[in-house]
């Protein structure tokens, strides 16, 4: 998306990344300015602090991060989100930033800003905002890039230092935590960005004005408009988008492509010789009612509330077998408001596709159960075909899966799959290859 009136608006690399802000500085009145660099969970707060460090002559730096609750505080503080030891369920969390903080450690901090009487403060961190400051840099990146830091063992989960944990306990306590917490406090930040840096690609960090992505994403707003694609291996994934997507051929399948979930997408805003990466989820944040209009965001209020993906079984596996729970289920487990309505669009078929789609009649539920447990912990393969319909499918048939329906598409398949966005947490939990 090309910003208008916005020719220089984006410096990059750290050198010209310090002289913006040191411009900036300098163009103020007094002795004495707070620099706050608030980060979104999973940047890497380190390296910000020590390439401006370097850079600029701070009189004091801190990470205020560092006045959080310790790590064992903040463990029991999001455990009754995270439904204990069972690798999928878990609670969208309702917790603020604040209350991952010691409000005593806050205060010091705050004290020992004010007793600087001159030069340049610089605070860093996840809710560095909470310090009085006089220029706010916001330090952001999309989730899958999030999702990746944690595969490599570079990000830790907000307030904890647990890089060294199974990745999907990471995914899941971002999923139902830190995401809900970041984006809460993100949002009303938006407005009063003085900057916004892009640290999506780690060594090759840009800041951008925030008077320009402010003005980017509300004429991304009144414009079609298209995210960036999200593409990832997983267990059953196929050839088919390698191919046809052109994406890199030494990896051995891609099963998914996000393209058009603003929580999984990012979106590119051009400005002048430069092009800045950030959340697709700062416009639905920023620009909720211009994005999705009066009536959809009365019902989703800041959510999109559809979802475009592709599922690429085709020379692999079939895809898990799963059912969208009813509303009121997945409301009192979740925690979600809505429930996952979805259809599949055959884009292209091979001979023996087929779709999974409803029980057939006269089956044993307690059978079935047994069955799909035992698969769960590892026993003998769940026979899909003993319980469930097998529809064959071919190019360009539409099938529509109600929630509550058990589905899966088999293989050979290459879906659109097109549904109400409920936020869901079943893709990443079980299909990522995470």
């Amino acid at each position: 998306m090309a910003v208008p009136d916005s020719k220089d608006a984006v410096v990059k690399g750290w050198d010209a990344i310090a002289d913006r802000l040191r411009d900036t500085i300098s163009r103020r009145d007094g002795n004495k300015t707070v620099v706050a660099i608030d980060c979104y969970t999973g940047v890497d707060v380190g390296t910000i602090s020590r390439e401006l460090r370097s850079r600029l002559k701070v009189a004091m730096a801190g990470n205020v991060e560092e006045a959080m609750k310790t790590p064992e505080a903040i463990d029991s503080l999001v455990a009754p989100f995270l439904g204990g030891d069972d690798p999928v369920f878990g609670f969208l969390s309702g917790l603020t930033l604040a209350e991952f903080f010691d409000a005593e450690k806050v205060e010091r901090l705050r004290r020992q800003v004010a007793k600087v009487e001159s030069g340049i403060v610089l605070i860093v961190g996840c809710g560095a905002s909470m310090v009085e400051h006089d220029v706010l840099v916001y330090a952001d990146m999309p989730r899958w890039e999030g999702q990746l830091r944690y595969r490599r063992g570079e990000a830790d989960n907000l307030g904890v230092k647990n890089r060294s944990a199974d990745i999907k306990v990471q995914y899941k306590r971002a999923f139902f935590v830190d995401w809900r917490v970041c984006d809460r406090w993100k949002k009303p930040l938006i407005s009063s960005w003085d900057f916004l840096l892009d640290t999506t690609i780690a060594n090759e960090p840009k800041l951008a004005d925030g008077d320009a992505v402010r003005r980017g994403l509300s004429v991304s707003a009144h414009r079609p408009f298209r995210v960036v694609p999200f593409f990832d291996p997983a267990p059953r994934g196929g050839q088919w988008m390698k191919q046809f997507c052109d994406l890199d051929r030494d990896q051995s399948n891609f099963g998914w492509c996000f393209d058009c979930v603003p929580e999984e997408n990012s979106l590119l805003l051009s400005m002048g010789d430069q092009t800045i990466e950030l959340p697709a989820m700062d416009l639905v944040l920023d620009q909720p009612v211009s994005l999705l209009g009066d009536a959809v965001h009365g019902r989703s209020e800041a959510a999109f509330p559809i979802r475009f993906d592709f599922l690429d079984t085709i020379g692999g596996g079939n895809l898990s077998f799963q059912v969208h729970p009813l509303t009121e289920y997945i409301q009192n487990t979740f925690g979600m408001h809505y429930t996952q309505d979805e259809s599949y669009y055959m884009l292209d078929a091979g001979p023996d596709a087929c779709v999974y789609l409803g029980l057939k009649d006269g089956i044993d539920p307690d059978q079935m159960i047994a069955d799909l447990e035992s698969a769960q912990a590892g026993g003998a393969a769940f026979d899909a075909d003993r319980y469930a319909n097998c529809i064959p499918a071919k190019k360009h048939d539409h099938f529509l899966i109600p929630a509550g329906t058990v589905h899966c598409s088999g293989a050979e398949s290459m879906v659109l799959e097109i549904s109400r966005y409920d936020d869901d947490y079943s893709r990443p939990a079980s299909e990522s290859g995470t």
